[in-house]
């Protein structure tokens, strides 16, 4: 994961390609959709209009980077991209505001004969600062979560290669999609170029599961036991949702601050192997991260229970792991450090938590903050601090990524949250994590790095 000014931006001339005008104009003609949003997905754009309201533009687009060898038959990339296109129902389907207040959220889906996209070369660019100034500029008009369509593809032409950008609206990718697409479309074009018809089966669709997850949700009331546990951990966090607990050196009141990118490697191959085999009997590497970020933060800001909350996918069944769109839910996770006194004894504490949080994760927090009466008007993009953990060895393709340069590519602009990946790559552990753009936040985002890296190569001692 890293941010489009670190992913190897080369010169080449530019195209690329959006949703056809035709499209558009069928799209803006449909009927609605009786799908409902994700609770997600709705507290996501609500929370965009709130921030652009207050007159501050927050881009939160997430994307992929990549190379095709050679110079790309751009006709034949085309068909790619409809076709892996057409496999991911979400991409086409997006949201009007209607109501009488103007208020409601309601969905609308092309069909998938009507999707055609438009081809534009943009032109030749020299200079690769100048290239990426435009791409992020692009991408943060096209790829926003107040307009549709929120998405868009191009590719940078060259004579040895061609490397494809593909920006995204939060609201339509996660993670784990980010990190699929590469392989899928090196897969298509490369049947294209065969001559060979290659029509992959249609993914499981996002937009269904939308809907079942929303049903289920929406059959519990204020008395559940989940909304009950959410109720008593945001009262310990003083009727908020955790920041990260070390000092960022914020101003109340200066409004949101611009952010920066951390990003750098943790370990290698070897270190990151010694790390899951210590971690292994406490539920591995994903518990040894949250365990030394425990003691970490509390050696650095103090504070006696480290409260978090903790990502965990969506994609219950198998029947979605293919299937592009944002399959995330958050469960509350409190460990009292002062008790944890050192790591084999935080990993315990840790893995009892996961174990007791897990299920929470499965209820969306939007719904869970209505039933609570919160009024949490969303002045930041991000409602709590985060620090992710993902092994991406699994997936389709990975060994090739970096020949490939391939990277998930995430926007860093306004916030005043903590969001940090930790991702085990075949060459080892990466970290990237976007902060307060602050000198506080800085030496404090510094030293936690430098000690979880201590951590981590202390298991191998």
């Amino acid at each position: 994961m890293t941010d489009i000014q670190r992913c190897e931006v080369r010169p080449g001339r530019l195209v690329e390609w959006t949703f056809s005008p035709a499209a558009v104009a069928t799209a803006s003609g449909l009927p609605e959709d009786a799908r409902p949003p994700a609770y997600i997905q709705e507290s996501h754009i609500r929370t965009a209009r709130s921030v652009r309201e207050d007159g501050l533009f927050v881009p939160t687009w997430l994307g992929t980077a990549f190379d095709l060898p050679g110079r790309a038959d751009l006709d034949a990339l085309e068909v790619a991209l409809r076709g892996w296109t057409l496999r991911h129902e979400t991409l086409r389907s997006g949201f009007r505001w209607s109501g009488e207040s103007g208020d409601e959220m309601r969905r609308f889906t092309l069909d998938a004969d009507a999707v055609s996209l438009h081809r534009t070369v943009v032109g030749d660019f020299t200079d690769p600062a100048a290239l990426v100034r435009h791409l992020q500029d692009r991408f943060d008009v096209t790829a926003d979560a107040l307009r549709w369509p929120n998405f868009i593809y191009t590719a940078v032409v060259r004579d040895d290669s061609t490397s494809v950008y593909m920006a995204f609206d939060h609201s339509n990718v996660d993670a784990h999609s980010i990190h699929r697409i590469a392989a899928e479309i090196h897969e298509l074009y490369a049947a294209q170029l065969a001559g060979e018809a290659l029509e992959p089966a249609p993914a499981s669709s996002y937009v269904d599961f939308c809907e079942i997850e929303r049903t289920d949700a929406d059959r519990i009331d204020d008395g559940h036991e989940i909304v009950a546990r959410w109720r008593e951990f945001i009262r310990r966090c003083d009727g908020r949702l955790p920041n990260f607990p070390v000092d960022l050196g914020l101003d109340p009141e200066a409004g949101l601050p611009a952010q920066t990118l951390l990003r750098e490697e943790l370990t290698d191959a070897d270190t990151a192997a010694a790390f899951e085999a210590y971690c292994r009997p406490y539920g591995g590497s994903s518990v040894g991260i949250l365990a030394a970020t425990a003691l970490i933060v509390h050696d650095i800001g103090g504070q006696s229970v480290y409260r978090t909350v903790v990502p965990f996918h969506t994609r219950a069944k198998s029947r979605w792991s293919d299937s592009v769109g944002w399959y995330v839910g958050g469960a509350p996770i409190e460990i009292p450090v002062e008790q944890a006194y050192d790591l084999p004894s935080a990993l315990r504490t840790v893995r009892a938590a996961l174990h007791a949080g897990r299920p929470l994760a499965r209820m969306p927090l939007a719904r869970v903050l209505h039933l609570l009466g919160a009024d949490f008007r969303p002045t930041s993009p991000d409602l709590y601090s985060i620090v992710s953990y993902v092994d991406t060895r699994g997936i389709a393709g990975s060994g090739q990524w970096t020949e490939q340069k391939a990277y998930g590519l995430i926007r860093v602009s306004y916030g005043d949250q903590v969001c940090a990946w930790v991702t085990r790559l075949h060459e080892g552990l990466w970290l990237a994590s976007r902060y307060p753009d602050t000198d506080v936040a800085q030496k404090n985002m510094r030293l936690y790095v430098e000690r979880l890296r201590d951590v981590i190569a202390s298991t191998v001692r």
